[in-house]
């Protein structure tokens, strides 16, 4: 069942709420973290963490509350709701404050800790493959705010995952201003030719994934190239292979991208031997 943590109170869904001041409502002004728990154990947990926890101090936030007295916490809701696998959900807003955009008139930042199942995808989508097309909306521009930081206003990729919607794909390719290809709606992006694996850098604007991390060890212990720089749509329609990869979807095979098919139109083996990879990764 979903269970809910906010500053040290417990709820369900139906008592679970903020204050319709709180400033993470009103302005999107906040940030969280997508992690994953398999067999009960939460993978990755410090990563996640250390991220979360960058972020805020990107933006000037105080988590009130210690690094590891929140990991505590997690591991708590984790075990309090009883799922095996589950998703779990660190939110920490600006806070309470007033109809104004000041961020001194919230004295102290809201923390939030959902633990609820997650399926993005059907399981024959990790066999059959997604269907992409490329979003015209660009993913925001890095020098209004660093991709690194997790902010709660995804109001791009939301409207970006609208357009993949509204033309019958299950996802989208999204682009930075000068067309270079960054990432999903919610994912990292990695193409296969031959035997070198590739994926936007850092640079492109996108978020480093811990999923992402995860993927690239593995493939460079399964002695692929494993390689990170700027592509374009090119190098994605003309790929061997092509995959996302994200906290909630895992691994997950792109079969087109705007018509185009890829590879032979479903899972190919590499995809497949990092996908086997990752599943024996997070259940050790």
């Amino acid at each position: 069942m979903a269970t809910i943590w906010i500053d040290g109170e417990w709820h369900d869904k139906s008592t679970g709420k903020i204050s319709v001041y709180d400033h993470g409502l009103l302005y999107g002004d906040g940030i969280f973290e997508g992690i994953r728990a398999y067999g009960g154990k939460i993978f990755r947990l410090g990563e996640h963490l250390d991220r979360l926890y960058d972020s805020a101090k990107a933006i000037a936030l105080e988590i009130p509350y210690p690094k590891a007295e929140l990991g505590k916490v997690i591991e708590q809701a984790v075990a309090k709701s009883g799922l095996d696998d589950a998703y779990i959900r660190p939110i920490i807003t600006r806070g309470i404050g007033d109809l104004g955009i000041d961020a001194r008139k919230c004295p102290r930042a809201t923390t939030i800790v959902i633990v609820d199942p997650i399926m993005v995808w059907a399981p024959q989508r990790y066999e059959q493959g997604l269907s992409l097309v490329t979003a015209g909306t660009p993913i925001p521009l890095r020098e209004a705010l660093s991709p690194r930081v997790k902010s709660l206003n995804y109001l791009a990729h939301v409207m970006a995952k609208m357009e993949g919607t509204v033309a019958g794909a299950d996802e989208v390719l999204m682009l930075d201003t000068a067309g270079w290809v960054c990432e999903g709606s919610g994912q990292n992006l990695f193409v296969v030719k031959g035997r070198t694996v590739r994926t936007p850098p850092a640079s492109a604007g996108i978020l480093l994934g811990v999923t992402r991390k995860a993927v690239m060890e593995l493939a460079l212990e399964a002695g692929l190239e494993m390689r990170e720089e700027l592509l374009n749509r090119y190098d994605v329609y003309t790929a061997d292979e092509a995959f996302l990869t994200g906290t909630a979807s895992e691994l997950a095979p792109i079969r087109v991208v705007d018509g185009r098919t890829i590879g032979g139109g479903k899972a190919g083996p590499i995809t497949k031997d990092l996908h086997a990879r990752f599943h024996a990764l997070v259940r050790k």
